[in-house]
């Protein structure tokens, strides 16, 4: 592409933020092209939280967590870009159930931030059929997709499937997420000595990754990491 028409396009990204100003989603004030100004940008909830590296609960230390160590889950690795907390909340719930794909650019900046994965495949946690077709797309896969290609790491989305329609995490208590999700996936695409890394938004209790990484492992993969948009803290 030509230096010339570089040029006009942006001249006319300027233009068009100048005739037609976005508002950040969570302050109302004038943000450009962005979805957030650049105050409520660089004050997203838990940015700077030191992690344990499996689970990515916050730790003092940023070393593995007590229940990590006492009980493994499934994965290696876990990295979250945030904390599900006010804006990302709202942002997950707009790109999720209010079809606002543009959010995703944000989205995938936060999480490409971190260190390129050593993988060899990108998959996105799978929705069930039934509910693919009533949201119309997996939020998921359309962060998983632009994060192999920035990562240059090829992306599998067909060949893991959530064959169980179960009934929504959220509405679960914390102790029912883990029999809710038994069962819940299929691999019949080729995994067998390949090192994984799974993406999804949000990751709560961590029972549908775990349920998901045991099933990856279950026919051979090497290793699964996860990469998550946002972790939501424990309760209390």
């Amino acid at each position: 592409m030509s230096n010339q028409v570089l040029g006009w396009r942006a001249w006319l990204e300027v233009g068009a933020n100048i005739l037609f100003p976005q508002q950040c989603f969570a302050c109302g004030a004038p943000s450009g092209s962005e979805v957030l100004c650049p105050v409520c940008a660089a004050g997203l909830p838990g940015a700077d939280l030191l992690r344990c590296p499996c689970c990515a609960l916050p730790v003092p230390d940023g070393l593995t967590c007590g229940s990590c160590l006492r009980e493994p889950p499934p994965f290696e690795r876990t990295v979250a870009a945030l904390d599900y907390g006010f804006p990302v909340d709202r942002l997950v719930h707009a790109l999720k159930y209010g079809h606002r794909l543009a959010i995703t650019r944000l989205f995938v900046d936060r999480m490409a931030a971190a260190a390129v994965p050593e993988a060899d495949l990108v998959v996105p946690l799978p929705l069930h059929a039934s509910r693919l077709r009533s949201r119309g797309f997996n939020q998921a896969a359309e962060l998983g997709r632009v994060l192999a290609r920035r990562w240059g790491i090829p992306f599998v989305c067909d060949g893991i499937e959530r064959d169980v329609n179960t009934a929504p995490q959220a509405g679960l208590p914390w102790k029912d997420r883990v029999t809710n999700v038994r069962g819940a996936f299929r691999v019949t695409t080729r995994v067998e000595g390949l090192r994984a890394v799974v993406v999804d938004d949000v990751m709560t209790t961590g029972a549908t990754l775990a349920e998901l990484a045991r099933t990856l492992k279950g026919v051979g993969a090497l290793s699964v990491e996860n990469r998550v948009l946002a972790r939501t803290p424990p309760p209390g």
